[in-house]
């Protein structure tokens, strides 16, 4: 069977990686590559440098790569549904909940394979996490906390630290626990001197049950990426930067210690870090993406679990913006 032909459209910093993937993965060849804005990074290789997502669609492409910038995403999506392309949107679907609707629209009335790159879930310590959760090993679930900060991405110049983080921890906890958020509060702060929220901090809870916690942030000198799943046997570490996948479970042997006996929760038991294997992320959501065009797999982030992602961030914007307001509930401001 013949290589999947593929174009890329976006060749920043998210453009570069995409393009080094493609190119190492088995079944698609790169054949395309568009940005009117230039190729600062040498994507293009040998292929020469198109100008639009229309160039790109005449080359006689199979699949395709969406990794302009956010507010960019609705136009060059519906332009590559509208010529019968499979499509990988980067993070978030869109800018806003009506723009990502009209996406979901536009591939799933042609029935094409439309695809968000929420490259997480692809990390082998939450898709070993994942796993281990459906096997029960953690029995009923308590909570889902997330951390995720850093030095701020002069990348990002569209869209605040909510549709560009705070989205990944979201989807992440929705699909780690398979379920849905029903209910949720937030605040944010603006520290940068953009228009846009630079720290945010949520706290919700999900349909069975699970309370969860996140601290998104583009303003602290450390970078951290961890997810905490705490459950009645203990609790689960995913550390997304190294992969690493630590087990900490509750203490089965009596304390004699007085002391220390004398608070009757939950102890210490014993910990374990995982041996797992650790592909890159980004080449797993790859591989997914090309199973699905070949009907192979079901393995990817749909469009529609992308924009129950953004109305959920949608949401927490909303919910910090009437902070402390009487009578409102910041979900009526979402368009559902």
């Amino acid at each position: 069977m013949a290589d999947l032909r593929v174009g890329l459209i976006g060749l920043g910093m998210m453009g570069r990686h995409h393009a080094r993937v493609v190119r190492e993965t088995s079944g698609v060849e790169l054949v395309a590559v568009a940005d009117p804005v230039g190729d600062a990074h040498g994507v293009a290789g040998p292929l020469p440098l198109l100008g639009g997502v229309d160039q790109l669609v005449a080359a006689g492409i199979d699949m395709a790569v969406c990794a302009v910038p956010t507010a960019l995403h609705e136009e060059v999506g519906l332009a590559l549904a509208e010529a019968g392309v499979h499509t990988l949107i980067e993070k978030p679907i869109a800018h806003s909940v009506e723009a990502g609707e009209r996406l979901v629209e536009a591939f799933t009335s042609r029935g094409l394979v439309g695809a968000v790159g929420h490259v997480e879930r692809y990390n082998p310590a939450l898709q070993s996490l994942r796993v281990r959760m459906a096997n029960g090993d953690l029995g009923e679930i308590y909570q889902i906390a997330t951390r995720r900060q850093g030095p701020f991405p002069a990348r990002i110049a569209d869209v605040g630290v909510v549709k560009d983080l705070a989205t990944h921890d979201i989807d992440l906890t929705a699909w780690l626990a398979q379920s849905h958020y029903v209910g949720l509060n937030a605040q944010t702060t603006t520290r940068s001197g953009r228009e846009h929220e630079d720290m945010i901090a949520v706290t919700g809870r999900l349909a069975d049950g699970t309370i969860t916690n996140h601290l998104v942030n583009w303003l602290s000198p450390m970078k951290e990426r961890v997810t905490v799943v705490t459950g009645e046997r203990g609790a689960f570490v995913a550390d997304t930067l190294t992969a690493d996948l630590t087990f900490h479970g509750n203490g089965v042997i009596d304390t004699e210690w007085e002391s220390v006996a004398n608070f009757r929760g939950v102890s210490e038991g014993d910990v374990v870090r995982y041996a797992i294997p650790k592909p890159e992320p980004l080449r797993t959501e790859h591989e997914c993406f090309r199973d699905a065009v070949l009907g192979l797999a079901d393995r990817i982030v749909s469009l529609e679990q992308g924009l129950a992602t953004l109305r959920t961030a949608e949401w927490a914007l909303a919910s910090a913006r009437e902070a402390g307001t009487p009578g409102v509930d910041a979900r009526e401001l979402v368009t559902r």
